[in-house]
């Protein structure tokens, strides 16, 4: 009852989440150093400045993971700390820090996995226009070349950007995160087309310096479900088509790996005033080696009356702290819609679980609900395995963190951090998952 031989089992992070030092050496300053800084944006207040002060910890935490037993370890470069400006000057603090934080993970033998770009858009660019800028995708470029260079010793896996669908949709159309922007969709759709464009140039630029290295990029992937058995095509076409928001899956993966964008969206496109040209689409096109995707719930739908109809759920259907409902088969689903649609092998780049939760007076976080959630999750995508190509599951996240706009108040991680104290403690799921890990997952079933 194993995952395949060679499985990635790994924790995810991001930057800015946590590696605080917001404003050391000659980091530059990126869009949530400032905009998190307005009140009422950020939950009570709370700021990623020091986050879990990684910066300066990363060697313990390094050490933690592998006493966790964590085999590959995904990772976000913060663009400004390594170029302060966005373009031009390199900082020697920013190159020290990565390429020590990379040294120490090969000593522990842990697998670096390194996304690009996790929402921290240098503030300097976003003075320029940011991505809504024509040269944003050149921008892009220059810097995963810059990564290319510096890390191609030690990296032989990169994750282009990490889920477009929040920082386009929710940073520049509805305003809920970073650079906090409501635009109307006539100006958003640029803006997500030139994300695109910098990851077409940036995957050939990488593969160009770096050689022999695996490519991909991290979606975030809401399905629908199928309610009923005969409800599956419907979930699968729902999933994939046109809600003229960001949101949308096809969006993001069928520009890169079919070099074309699918017929509802270029109509919606059309009604907004933009039309890609064929030459930017033939940039585009990538040959990515995975799909990367970041999963949490979902929502089930059917047909009533002809017509589609999504289920509400039941209120014994549990939810996280996110209010997000656990639904273990967007595990299931999800990579077969995926795989059925796109052909490529998938790694699952972030699944987890947000607890309300804290210390207990023997200072032991017991939290069995997100074993729970583990067990579960993972038994719907072992079952997706047998059908489809899962290689990789990283979960998120390993530390509690600053979870953006709600701060530190949601719990997602395998070890519990004290914003105050800055101390870590393992809960314990982290020594569940440790087992998971050691019996490539047989540990779900027992």
């Amino acid at each position: 009852m194993a995952f395949i031989k060679n499985f990635t089992w790994g924790v995810a992070t991001a930057s800015y989440q946590i590696e605080g030092g917001a404003f050391e050496a000659d980091k530059g300053l990126n869009v949530w150093d400032v905009g998190s800084a307005t009140a009422g944006r950020i939950f009570e207040g709370h700021k990623g400045d020091v986050g879990c002060d990684h910066y300066h910890r990363f060697r313990e935490d390094v050490k933690l993971m592998k006493e966790l037993g964590i085999r590959a370890y995904r990772f976000s470069v913060n663009w400004a700390r390594l170029i302060p400006d966005g373009t031009g000057k390199i900082s020697e603090d920013g190159k020290r820090f990565y390429l020590e934080l990379l040294e120490e993970l090969k000593k522990a033998g842990i697998e670096p996995w390194v996304t690009l770009f996790h929402w921290d858009y240098p503030y300097a660019l976003y003075l320029k226009g940011g991505w809504l800028n024509p040269e944003s995708p050149k921008w892009f470029e220059n810097y995963a070349a810059v990564c290319a260079e510096l890390f191609k010793p030690y990296v032989k896996h990169f994750i282009l950007i990490n889920e477009p669908e929040c920082f386009i949709g929710l940073g520049h159309f509805t305003g809920g995160h970073a650079p906090f922007l409501k635009r109307p969709a006539g100006e958003v759709i640029p803006a997500a087309h030139h994300v695109l464009l910098g990851c077409g140039l940036a995957e050939k630029k990488i593969r160009a310096i770096a050689g022999d290295v695996k490519i991909g990029t991290a979606q975030a992937y809401w399905p629908f479900l199928p309610y009923r058995e005969e409800d599956y095509e419907l979930a699968k076409t729902e999933t994939f088509r046109c809600h003229e928001d960001f949101g949308g899956p096809a969006l993001w993966l069928d520009p890169l790996l079919k070099g074309e964008y699918p017929a509802d969206y270029l109509a919606w496109f059309e009604r907004n005033g933009f039309r890609p040209s064929a030459e930017d689409m033939a940039l585009i096109a990538s040959k990515l080696d995975f799909v990367g995707l970041n999963t949490y719930s979902g929502n089930y739908v059917t047909k009533e009356n002809g017509a589609l109809k999504e289920v509400v759920p039941s209120p014994s259907v549990p939810k996280t702290d996110t209010r997000w409902n656990v639904y273990p088969d967007v595990m299931y689903y999800g990579p077969k819609f995926i795989f059925e649609r796109y052909g490529l092998p998938i790694v699952y780049t972030e699944d987890g679980v947000a607890l309300s939760e804290w210390k207990d007076l023997d200072g032991r976080i017991n939290d069995d609900s997100r074993i729970d959630f583990l067990k579960r999750y993972l038994r719907a995508l072992h079952r997706a395995a047998q059908e489809a190509p899962v290689e990789g599951y990283f979960y998120w996240t390993l530390y509690d963190n600053f979870e953006w706009a709600e701060g530190f108040s949601k719990k997602f991680g395998l070890v519990h951090f004290d914003p105050d104290s800055l101390e870590r403690t393992p809960k314990k799921s982290a020594y569940f998952y440790k087992k998971v890990i050691e019996t490539n997952g047989e540990e779900i079933f027992r």
